[in-house]
């Protein structure tokens, strides 16, 4: 027995943090740990740093200055050679003729029976280049078993490519020191490419705040993720960059979703109210994985939805990666259990509880009553509109 284990077992104080070594380090994983993580995750086999100081001050720095986020967890996997474009295409809903060179796609990976697997963000590199930036589940996996028998001529990988966010409405400034006045001409879900000190990056209009914000997505990463760190970290200091863990109270008010929480294997693009024509493209005759089971969807109807819920009461606290599953339950106002609350938070800017609920159809309406038991016991909540902050997303686009 290790001396560590023997002074948890005789009830001493462990070490702040203990990190084992089949969980794997990002590239930035050293740089970000200095700013004081205080909790971490584990996210695609990696730890992921969640937070540093409390959830309220990391929401009012994201909201209100500029953040660094080490997410180098979101791997790369790479599809390319002379058949990449028709496996992408059998490989997600969206209609990649619409995905040009230089721009990026939210894009669902959708299972036989509709269900979703991953949302990435795909990144169409080059004509026959294309980069996965995934959620927390093993996509390359399935990507190399459907390559096996698919008769298409790609090669399949994890690149040595990961990435760090600057998000914040003095994102651009940040940026525009960095890379000068070309980077304000990337339109919103685009991307192009850059050197930063000689080292090589793809950058991208695009994140996961809801907030004006870019992704930094650097090439040969193993080698050169601390230089990258530090160089923007020291960029960012005149503007106020503050080190911060993704934020959910910020993800939950500007309806983003998260894998593993309001989306997962069971749950489909109609269900959480994205089937419709852009993220599930039923209107041509190519086939995606998946496709049969989403017409059926389509055609049937679903029985549950993801919806908007408003929780009265005290604060139900701030949301941190996957606390709320099962935790708290839905009620109908008879009493009976009809679901669960797959996020919640409380929304410092609109001083109220906010989240979302997976429900049946008939308690899915505006304004519907229901009731949940939270952390702090049984609340009274409605049903109401989502997104609850920046509805048409005219703040990062901005």
């Amino acid at each position: 027995m290790s001396q560590v284990i023997q002074n948890i077992a005789q009830g001493q104080q462990a070490p702040e943090i203990l990190l084992y070594p089949r969980i794997r380090k990002s590239p930035f994983f050293y740089a970000s740990r200095r700013h004081g993580v205080r909790k971490y995750s584990v996210y695609n086999h990696h730890y992921h740093p969640r937070l540093y100081t409390d959830p309220v001050e990391e929401y009012w720095a994201l909201v209100q200055g500029v953040t660094l986020w080490d997410v180098g967890v979101e791997r790369q996997i790479e599809i390319s050679g002379p058949d990449a474009f028709t496996f992408v295409q059998r490989l997600v809903p969206r209609d990649m003729r619409q995905c040009q060179v230089g721009q990026c796609k939210y894009v669902f990976v959708t299972a036989p029976d509709g269900g979703i697997l991953n949302d990435p963000v795909l990144l169409r590199i080059e004509e026959d280049r294309f980069w996965l930036s995934l959620a927390d589940s093993d996509i390359l996996l399935w990507c190399r078993g459907l390559a096996v028998n698919a008769g298409l001529d790609v090669t399949l990988g994890e690149v040595d490519v990961a990435p760090v966010q600057v998000q914040g409405p003095r994102a651009k400034a940040v940026m525009v020191d960095l890379f000068g006045d070309a980077v304000l001409g990337i339109p919103y879900y685009h991307l192009m490419e850059a050197e930063l000190d000689g080292m090589s990056v793809v950058i991208s209009r695009t994140g996961y705040s809801g907030e004006i914000g870019y992704e930094i997505y650097l090439r040969d990463a193993t080698r050169f993720g601390e230089a990258l760190w530090q160089r923007v970290f020291e960029a960012g200091r005149p503007h106020g960059m503050q080190v911060i863990g993704p934020c959910h109270i910020r993800r939950i008010e500007g309806g983003i979703l998260a894998f593993g929480c309001d989306i997962d294997y069971a749950t489909n693009p109609f269900e959480v109210g994205m089937g419709y024509d852009w993220m599930v493209d039923l209107r041509g005759d190519d086939d995606f994985i998946g496709r049969a089971a989403l017409e059926r969807i389509k055609a049937e109807g679903v029985s549950r939805k993801l919806v908007g819920v408003e929780i009265d009461g005290p604060g139900v606290g701030y949301f941190t990666d996957g606390s709320m599953i099962d935790v708290f339950p839905v009620f109908a106002p008879d009493g009976e259990r009809i679901g669960k609350v797959t996020s919640a938070t409380h929304s410092p800017r609109q001083e109220r509880n906010i989240g979302y609920a997976m429900v049946p159809i008939a308690h899915a309406e505006l304004g519907t009553p229901l009731r949940i038991e939270a952390n702090t016991g049984m609340q009274d909540a409605v049903v109401v509109e989502k997104p609850f902050h920046d509805p048409a997303k005219a703040i990062p686009k901005g």
